[in-house]
């Protein structure tokens, strides 16, 4: 009965007389003098992207190493591996660190990380890309195209179009004010104000929008969809899930036409005018005219209840 107890003694004393390599950090920074509206491209393997907007007409990179060395020589030899590019044409400013693996190497085990923190004009364009980090952005005055495969993508206020996309992590968009396009593998989607045409889709989490004012479509297949329809419908519109509920909250007097079918549940409709044309309140299927009719708001759930109310 001793033996559990002898083997995790051993396996203690195993794990703290193997060598650990150290963390050493160095710092490149470089900054530029920039005419606003230009573009930031970022590309780094396995570190974070951070992203700040300021006042001034200046772009300002600060490359974060991280190295896994025991000594500051060691670190030394390992940054010859990496290349770290970080240079303007005109307005336009690009920051690439790759690192030279063995064959056979993952990214996730290369011994040189690299983080960028970068701040930029308000009215600036980016394109930002890393395998395995975060990405942050402030508010932007301008386009955004994100990628990342394995962390959180989180934008404030942007202007210009989005896309983004992440294989691994959460979601968040805290206004967008043209056509945005937001997808995750495995995670949440959560929407502040959306007043532009926006498509955004999970495999894995749920969705919530607090203000859509356009066109908008929200897939997952394994949460809840929620959203609030402000000023009325736009244009035709579908929230949709395979694994939870559904929930739409419109303006008392928005005229749409409602489709809402569930395969797991009922479809409940609080205070609404509705003309119906195929099945019922309470039933599997809920179709008609609310104040008599407008764009199309198709509403479906494979596992849960659909609920559209009044705001």
């Amino acid at each position: 009965m001793k033996f559990p107890s002898l083997l995790l003694t051993a396996g203690l004393l195993a794990a703290l007389s193997s060598p650990a390599h150290a963390k050493i950090e160095r710092l490149v920074e470089k900054t530029f003098s920039v005419t606003p509206g230009g573009t930031l491209r970022i590309e780094t393997e396995g570190g974070s992207i951070r992203v700040q907007t300021s006042t001034d007409s200046v772009v300002k990179i600060t490359a974060k190493e991280k190295i896994r060395a025991d000594s500051e020589a060691e670190a030394d030899e390992l940054l010859k591996k990496l290349d770290l590019t970080i240079e303007a044409q005109g307005s336009d400013v690009t920051a690439i660190a790759k690192y030279e693996r063995p064959t056979g190497l993952r990214w996730g085990n290369t011994p040189v990380q690299v983080d960028f923190i970068v701040s930029i004009p308000t009215r600036f364009a980016a394109d930002l890309k890393t395998s395995g980090g975060d990405i942050v952005v402030g508010d932007l005055d301008g386009k955004i195209r994100a990628r990342t495969s394995g962390g959180d993508v989180r934008l404030g206020k942007i202007s210009g179009e989005i896309n983004a996309s992440t294989s691994g992590g959460n979601m968040e968009l805290a206004e967008g004010r043209s056509e945005t396009k937001l997808s995750t593998s495995g995670g949440n989607i959560a929407l502040g104000r959306v007043a532009g045409p926006t498509e955004v889709s999970t495999s894995g989490g749920d969705i919530k929008a607090a203000e859509v004012e356009n066109i908008f479509t929200a897939k997952t297949s394994g949460g809840n969809v929620t959203a609030t329809f402000v000023g009325g419908l736009r244009g035709d519109s579908l929230l949709s899930t395979s694994g939870g509920r559904v929930k739409a909250s419109v303006e008392p007097a928005t005229g749409f036409q409602l489709d809402a079918s569930t395969s797991g549940g009922a479809v409940k409709a609080d205070g609404l005018t509705i003309t119906i044309e195929k099945g019922g309140a309470g039933k599997s299927r809920l179709a008609g005219a609310v104040n008599g009719g407008g764009p199309l708001l198709k509403l479906r759930s494979s596992g849960g209840d659909i609920v559209i109310t009044r705001r």
